[in-house]
């Protein structure tokens, strides 16, 4: 019997891996696998469909998975649970495999597109300057919760709260004092990182074809360009742009029965930082002329 799909339930260090055969037959099923160990097993198998779960580590398996002449094939985990049999009651590692196993064989599963190490790495600078950018405003939102706890109340704007800090710094007792400067530095090197995350992203925007072809649109930024290209990459795992708009959660939900068709609003489904940016550029590009970000 020979294998030809294989699910894995991928985790920090132990694996838990379930085998078929083309009749959906177990063949091999391994429960507890190492990581130093799943690269030889899954590299002595013949070529075959490997499913997995689109989680943490799952890119850099697939890719790896890749070049032993695998067909790695990622799916979200909520087109996944409904083929565990066990039920919620009886989750473990191996029911996940299992149930790994089965989805990856459905004809009309849905699968993530796996990202190259670029697209992965392109990520990471959007994942922490969107950290940056959250630190940022807790820190002013700290900073104003400290000093209305004396008496002084600063609107939402950053600028009038750096100006009504230097107004009434001098009415603040000593320690508080001590405080805002502190906060005030260090929310000035967090603004520091962000314009130099900002530089990094339009330079890469200059140089890569994809993006430039979208910064053509009108309210598309370096910004936005990078992270849609980080995101889909060329885009070919989307039949037309209805399909990627309905991944982008931009498409309104639909309630039709009886042959009466209702919409509603939109979805709001996939990547809520994309859709934001998306969204932003899309007010620039009516509101300020196409001024893009």
């Amino acid at each position: 019997m020979t294998i030809t799909t294989v699910g894995i339930d991928l985790a920090k260090n132990v694996f838990a891996v379930h085998c078929v055969d083309q009749n959906g037959k177990t063949v091999l099923v391994k429960s507890r696998v190492t990581r130093a160990a799943l690269p030889g097993l899954i590299a002595g198998l013949p070529p075959c469909v490997i499913g997995m779960e689109a989680c943490s580590g799952a890119h850099y398996w697939a890719r790896l998975f890749r070049q032993y002449g695998h067909e790695p094939r990622l799916m979200a985990a909520k087109f996944v649970s409904p083929y565990r049999m066990a039920g919620k009651s009886g989750k473990n590692d191996a029911a996940d495999a299992q149930a790994i196993c089965e989805a990856v064989r459905r004809p009309h599963m849905r699968f993530v597109p796996v990202k190259d190490e670029s697209q992965q790495a392109m990520q990471c600078l959007h994942r922490t300057r969107q950290g940056f950018i959250e630190e940022k405003t807790a820190t002013y939102n700290r900073l104003r919760g400290l000093i209305s706890e004396f008496g002084v109340i600063a609107p939402q704007s950053t600028d009038a709260l750096r100006h009504i800090v230097f107004e009434q710094k001098n009415s603040l007792p000593l320690q508080v004092q001590q405080c805002v400067d502190d906060l005030l530095e260090h929310v000035a090197r967090i603004e520091d990182n962000i314009a130099e995350y900002d530089r990094i992203l339009s330079r890469m925007a200059k140089t890569d074809h994809r993006s430039q072809r979208l910064m053509e649109l009108k309210g598309v930024g370096p910004t936005t360009a990078c992270a849609l290209v980080a995101s889909i990459g060329n885009a070919h795992d989307f039949k037309n742009g209805r399909q990627l708009a309905a991944w982008l959660g931009l498409t309104p939900s639909q309630y039709s029965s009886g042959g009466k068709s209702k919409l509603g609003r939109i979805t709001k489904a996939g990547d809520s930082y994309l859709r934001t940016l998306l969204v932003q550029g899309a007010r620039s590009g009516t509101d300020r002329g196409g001024e893009k970000d």
